[in-house]
């Protein structure tokens, strides 16, 4: 029996910017027989609001979470059965920050055809609209949750952009938004730039781009607001 395909399928960033996803999307979800997701909720609901007609319960559900043995093994089993499976992350596209990418490593080893899906990227969004360096950049998810920890990091990264000019992009829980923007702002230097993405692609996107010192003029309110923040020296 021939293996089936995977699809990696973007889904939004925002619940309301279903215009972000392109409608080929619909075509691939109806081709696929089992979906690997990251929150199976979240999913559905997205899943009905681009295909109102799909009915939930023909497909078979696993949430990936951090892609267990007997989430890996259910993979391997509906990929060695033929079945074309898609995985989905909340927010955004599958296997970039996002535990999915496990599974798709697991599909490649047992040379599986794979097909990626244009749709959001928050880091891309958030990169083009930075003015930043485009061709040199590093993605780090999250840094230390430590005060000390995180700004040594953040100087860190300063001085190597410095050297490289490198765009250094990262993310943080949206409760310590605030906190982050605070350390950036007091462990930087006043003449390096900082990108502060906001609600990208909802109805409040924000995308400004200033140098510490300005920054630290008026900090912006960021607390439980979907954020990405990039800097460069």
């Amino acid at each position: 029996m021939s293996k089936g395909k995977l699809y990696l399928i973007p889904s939004v960033l925002h619940e309301d910017a279903v215009q972000t996803i392109p409608t080929y999307v619909v075509d691939a979800i109806k081709k696929c027989d089992v979906f690997f997701v990251e929150t199976e909720k979240n999913t559905r609901r997205f899943f009905k609001k681009i295909w109102k007609e799909m009915v939930i319960d023909d497909y078979q559900w696993f949430a990936i979470h951090k892609a267990e043995e007997s989430v890996k093994a259910a993979f391997l089993a509906a990929l060695n059965a033929g079945k074309n499976i898609g995985i989905v992350s909340d927010a955004g596209c599958p296997g970039i920050a996002d535990p999915g990418q496990i599974l798709i490593e697991l599909a490649q080893a047992h040379q599986m055809v794979v097909e990626p899906l244009v749709g959001p990227s928050s880091i891309l969004l958030a990169l083009m609209a930075s003015g930043m360096n485009g061709q040199n950049f590093h993605f780090h998810g999250y840094l230390p949750i430590d005060g000390m920890e995180r700004k040594k990091k953040i100087k860190e990264l300063e001085a190597e952009s410095a050297i490289k000019k490198t765009t250094h992009i990262f993310i943080e829980t949206p409760y310590r938004n605030n906190q982050l923007m605070k350390d950036i702002v007091q462990a930087c230097k006043p003449t390096t730039s900082i990108c502060v993405g906001v609600d990208i692609t909802g109805p409040s996107e924000k995308i400004q781009t200033k140098t510490v010192n300005n920054w630290s003029k008026q900090l912006p309110e960021l607390h439980k607001i979907p954020t990405i923040f990039l800097f460069q020296a």
